[in-house]
């Protein structure tokens, strides 16, 4: 996963993923991009970051189920607490937590929970009933994906032992474009 550089490959893939043919016409383009970033004090990882600039900003189809949002959007069930997210603060999880099971190794359980949802990430779209995919823009954790839950924080890629695939935004997508169930590790 090189979170800098989108490689040929993996924008095609993307492409073909999304079947995204308009000329980049759904695309930010690169001006709006660096302002989103700039206001938020982030830089997006690759290759989402080309992705939303170059060929497209959200897809009706999937991932996740509902679709992939636009950039600067949140998912309909999202509720209130728009205004406390901070994408310039760290993602604070590097393992996964069920925080519903116990408070794990925190003082305050519900403080990490908040930032759990509001800080270090944007919201790439939901499953329904708030269970939100997450792409980590700061921290340790930036670049990959996380699925974020009322009962917990799960990362997703091959290395944390839930799924198969490889982790970030394009082994997501490629993920859901080969019809895999999402945690398909045994």
């Amino acid at each position: 996963m090189n979170n800098d550089q989108a490689s040929a490959d993996e924008l095609a893939a993307l492409r073909a993923a999304f079947g995204v043919d308009d000329g980049g016409e759904s695309a930010l383009g690169w001006d709006t991009v660096r302002a989103f970033e700039a206001e938020h004090g982030v830089v997006l990882p690759e290759p989402y970051r080309t992705y939303v600039a170059e060929l497209s900003d959200g897809s009706f189809q999937g991932p996740p189920e509902y679709g992939l949002v636009g950039l600067a959007e949140l998912p309909d069930d999202w509720g209130a607490g728009e205004e406390d997210r901070d994408l310039g603060k760290p993602f604070p999880l590097t393992a996964g937590w069920l925080w519903e099971e116990g408070d794990g190794p925190y003082e305050d359980p519900d403080a990490v929970v908040e930032q759990v949802q509001n800080h270090g990430s944007i919201v790439l779209g939901t499953d329904g009933c708030a269970m939100n995919w997450h792409l980590v823009v700061t921290g340790p954790q930036r670049g990959h994906i996380w699925h974020i839950t009322d009962v917990g924080a799960m990362p997703f890629g091959a290395e944390f032992g839930y799924t198969t695939s490889a982790p970030g935004f394009a082994g997501w997508v490629a993920h859901w474009a080969a019809g895999k169930e999402w945690f398909d590790a045994e």
